[in-house]
């Protein structure tokens, strides 16, 4: 595990904007394509920004990307709060990646079924054991990445690749990549960024392990990269 430390948002942003061009190209010098899982929130939209522009956007095979979320929240895709739209517009739309190589989580029917959807749209894509190139995470102020939040019974899942989450604070219905298949990944980058997120991230790496209520200690790659990108606002109460 790795943690970096950035002055600010845009200096982390662009590193993160960089490890994604040179995840992508090992990626595809070695299998002949790239699967990255996308983090939702604000934290990585001015990386997304920078991959849509020069000189990112130019050292990128796109047509090889194939593109999947790490979580969704259960609003339509048009929603603002839908981690999909926010990066289709900030880069999708902007690199000439095929439509079929994108993949949303879509809850249209029901959470429950989009859980079963994708995961199994996930076993078709990797025909065995699941490795995704690259998994971008972010850091709630509670502890929790992706949809895996503090107390929640997908916590214990063993099994399943994709799990439906509901969050009673947020009166919301969540779909969520589960912790056994983001720690297949090749490389998983957190991006957290912010003085509100000082405390918690002291906690998840220097505090005691208690995943149970700060879900992103259980994000431990078994064969592959871990690191942290972090602004130093963030950063402003590690040891």
């Amino acid at each position: 595990m790795s943690v970096q430390i950035y002055p600010d948002l845009e200096s982390l942003s662009q590193a993160a904007a960089l490890r994604f061009v040179d995840q992508a190209n090992r990626a595809l010098a070695a299998r002949g394509r790239c699967s990255v899982a996308l983090a939702g929130g604000e934290t990585p939209r001015r990386t997304y920004e920078l991959l849509s522009q020069p000189p990112y956007r130019e050292q990128v095979t796109w047509d090889r990307i194939h593109v999947f979320w790490g979580d969704e929240r259960c609003v339509p895709l048009s929603d603002p709060r839908s981690n999909a739209r926010l990066a289709r517009e900030a880069w999708l739309n902007h690199v000439p990646i095929p439509a079929g190589q994108i993949h949303p989580l879509d809850c249209r029917a029901s959470p429950g079924a989009a859980a079963r959807d994708y995961e199994g749209l996930l076993r078709d894509f990797f025909r065995g054991q699941p490795r995704f190139d690259l998994v971008f995470l972010g850091l709630g102020e509670n502890g929790h990445t992706a949809s895996l939040f503090p107390g929640t019974a997908v916590l214990e899942e063993e099994q399943r690749w994709a799990a439906a989450v509901y969050v009673a604070a947020q009166n919301l219905h969540r779909v969520t990549l589960t912790a056994p298949i983001i720690n297949h990944a090749r490389q998983v980058v957190f991006l957290v960024a912010g003085a509100a997120k000082a405390r918690v991230l002291r906690e998840v790496l220097q505090g005691p392990c208690d995943p149970r209520r700060l879900p992103a200690q259980l994000i431990r790659p078994q064969a592959g990269e871990l690191h942290w990108l972090v602004d130093q606002a963030a950063a402003g109460e590690l040891q």
